[in-house]
């Protein structure tokens, strides 16, 4: 059977133990954790300038569907205000050629007229001779 004795050895052991525990915490284990530190500051840095683009990305989205649309409603108003002066555009100009074709009307109305009267006035200066004529050839004889 084997049997453990502590001696001077044992304490060598654990001095070497805590010496190899101090040498590989300066010499591996701080950078080490210096190294994952500056690496979760990092990415802990690049996720909150993520979500600030992500917020600024989103909000000039909004922006631009706001604008999209202020554009769209302009445009329709726009569109309104066209077809407005385009509807009164037309009544003047139907008004203006009504106004021509009456004008136009009441002058050739009254071409007629005075055509007529010449005509009255002509056939009335020939009424006797027409009226001779048609007696001498009812009766087949002149009549004085």
């Amino acid at each position: 059977m084997v049997q453990i004795a502590p001696d001077w050895t044992l304490l060598v052991q654990i001095a070497n133990f805590l010496f190899l525990l101090a040498a590989l915490n300066v010499i591996l284990y701080r950078p080490i954790r210096k190294i994952i530190s500056e690496r979760k500051e990092k990415i802990t840095g690049l996720e909150g300038s993520v979500e600030d683009l992500n917020r600024y990305a989103e909000e000039k989205r909004e922006e631009f569907a706001n604008k999209i649309n202020e554009a769209k409603l302009e445009g329709f108003q726009k569109k309104e205000t066209l077809k407005t002066k385009g509807a009164e555009e037309e009544k003047h100009i139907i008004s203006e050629i009504h106004q021509k074709a009456q004008a136009e009307m009441e002058s050739v109305r009254s071409q007629i007229t005075k055509d007529v009267e010449t005509v009255r006035n002509t056939l009335r200066k020939e009424i006797a001779g027409f009226s001779s004529a048609i007696v001498e050839k009812t009766l087949g004889r002149a009549v004085s």
